[in-house]
């Protein structure tokens, strides 16, 4: 199902509870510790930012996010694993961006797992920086616990 980011054409949605299972269903092929289906709908109700970025109906990504005062955060952004490398996360990345500066935020922020190093190299080409850790944040295998990497962006 992968295609070149220049032949496709994509847009943002809502994501809806009638669109959960397939959220899920890719959060579980992304993720060794997915966020669950309750997750995704306490986010929904709670009236956070949640978009997915749709080509022909299918889900390329998508990303939670909740306001703040001054600030937005993100909370989860997950591109599908047949379309990652493609550039998706940098297109979600922008339109977080516009969204929260129209919401009047000045900063962004989101924690990463200090293992995930792809991740945190997009975050830095995309202007993010690392400005703190976060102890035991992330659950890991075994009943363990992963720290995680504070990253912010000045709007």
């Amino acid at each position: 199902m992968s295609a070149v980011l220049k032949s496709i054409e994509a847009g943002f949605e809502p994501l809806t509870e009638a669109r959960l299972d397939e959220v899920v269903a890719i959060e579980r092929s992304a993720y060794g510790h997915p966020w669950t289906h309750g997750n995704f709908l306490d986010s929904l109700r709670s009236g956070y930012q949640a978009q997915l970025l749709v080509a022909d109906s299918v889900v390329l990504g998508y990303f939670v996010a909740m306001k703040g005062v001054d600030e937005v955060h993100l909370l989860n952004i997950t591109v599908a694993p047949p379309w990652q490398g493609q550039g998706w996360g940098r297109v979600m990345l922008d339109a977080l961006a516009v969204w929260s500066r129209g919401q009047g935020a000045e900063w962004l922020w989101l924690e990463v797992r200090v293992s995930n190093s792809r991740a945190q190299e997009i975050y830095e080409r995309h202007g993010y920086r690392r400005v703190g850790e976060r102890k035991g944040y992330y659950p890991a295998d075994q009943g363990q616990r992963e720290d995680a990497a504070v990253m912010s962006l000045k709007l």
